[in-house]
């Protein structure tokens, strides 16, 4: 391949496509084309993934959020529309019988999901209502608190009955003085009648989560002795060990429930769940899908450029008919003259490839740019996997090589004596 190294080759290269400027343009449009959608989809499909991937941060998206509800089908001699309920009792029974469970996180709530109204809170004269939620340590495994002031509560919060509370930023906002940026830990406020130490201040992202910041977190254990609940227990956040069918899961935790409250085996409505990790299974499956999709367009819309590439050689090769008998008829080598179309075709290939991947990177950077800092709006960072790219670039030049056989098979065919009499 020494001909790759002769400047008169480069020069041959050059001068052919500069007398042909609108043709090779638009020749090179089909593979620039094919390449700047794999580029931009790419990293577009990946900003996606990026996007809900900080969306979720902080949840465990292998969980499982249940609660107890209505019988709808009698049983073993009780009605249908009797009430049943989860114990405390049953997260140790639950964590027992299924081996799938990595933890439990027990909560009762007045306000947000249980459709009760919710506490009222009070300090320095300042009041409104918000919601009220007791929960276990272990409930920031399962969505983590971002914490601008303090700390989320703690096992010895829950097994002291401690009057300690964690409030969302909305709550700090209205009943202490934000904008001077008043430290509110170690102060009190007053939570139906009871005063309650401020360990922490939380801040739910705007666009992203299923709590709010005007949700007030205490110790379960407290929480039960200022409403007298007993062991009964509103929610259980189920979180399946890695690895392991969160949709087993979730049936298994149903069937053992329904046992131990003599409920019909296909009975769907006594206990509500929503699977976190299922949704999510869809979502990220969505995105793999469009990644592929993104990936098949774009192959094909190289592949067709590389054709039309080949027919242009085609005729650029009958147009230089001449041009290559004369070369031939100076002693030119077959090898010469077809590596000679192989090396334009390549080139065209290549060139048309790299301004594509450059339109494509400089298309995600604009997005990257305009996206910046849009919570609500699930993208982030888009990026392309360079080694896809290189992939691709790779087979665009195999490619080239061998859609660029054709033109390059049909001028060593010609023979000097006849393309001499070419007009």
């Amino acid at each position: 391949m020494n001909i790759i190294f002769k400047i008169d080759t480069w020069q041959e290269i050059y001068y052919s496509l500069r007398n042909n400027k609108l043709r090779t343009f638009l020749t090179m449009i089909g593979v620039g084309w094919g390449m700047f959608l794999y580029v931009s989809l790419l990293g577009a499909a990946k900003g996606m993934e990026n996007g809900f991937d900080k969306l979720f941060s902080g949840f465990a998206t292998n969980s499982i959020f249940l609660w107890a509800q209505k019988t709808s089908i009698p049983y073993e001699g009780f009605p249908k529309g009797r009430e049943v309920h989860l114990n405390l009792s049953d997260m140790d029974m639950l964590k027992r019988k299924l081996i799938g469970i990595d933890y439990i996180s027990p909560q009762n709530a007045r306000g947000s999901f249980t459709g009760t109204p919710g506490e009222s809170m009070s300090r320095n004269g300042k009041s409104s209502t918000y919601s009220l939620t007791g929960d276990y340590s272990v409930g920031n495994k399962i969505s983590e608190k971002k914490l601008i002031f303090g700390r989320y509560i703690n096992d010895a919060d829950v097994s002291g009955n401690k009057n300690v509370v964690v409030i969302g930023e909305e709550i700090y906002k209205n009943l202490f003085d934000s904008k001077k940026n008043e430290n509110p830990i170690g102060k009190s406020i007053n939570i139906k009648g009871i005063f309650f130490n401020v360990i922490g201040v939380f801040r739910v992202k705007k666009g992203g989560g299923f709590e709010n910041d005007q949700t007030a977190f205490i110790p379960l254990s407290t929480y039960t002795k200022m409403y007298n609940a007993g062991e009964q227990i509103d929610l259980f956040a189920i979180v399946s060990k890695p690895n392991v069918n969160v949709n087993s899961v979730e049936e298994e935790v149903k069937q053992v429930l329904k046992n131990k409250n003599k409920v019909s085996p296909e009975d769907t409505n006594a206990f509500g769940s929503f699977n976190l990790g299922k949704e999510f299974k869809k979502l990220t499956g969505f995105l793999t899908g469009m990644q592929l999709l993104t990936i098949i367009v774009g192959t094909l819309t190289i592949l067709a450029g590389v054709i039309a590439i080949s027919n242009i050689l085609l005729i650029t090769v009958k147009e230089r008919t001449k041009e290559i008998g004369i070369r031939r008829a100076l002693g030119a080598k077959p090898a010469e003259v077809r590596n000679q179309i192989l090396l334009e075709s390549v080139v065209i290939t290549l060139s048309s490839g790299l301004l594509g991947f450059m339109f494509g990177i400089f298309v995600l950077m604009i997005l990257n740019m305009v996206t910046q800092g849009q919570d609500s709006f699930p993208f982030y960072n888009p990026t392309v996997n360079y080694g896809n790219v290189f992939a691709a670039m790779a087979v665009m030049v195999v490619l080239g090589l061998i859609i660029g056989m054709i033109p390059a098979q049909r001028a060593v065919k010609i023979r000097p004596i006849e393309a001499l009499r070419t007009e």
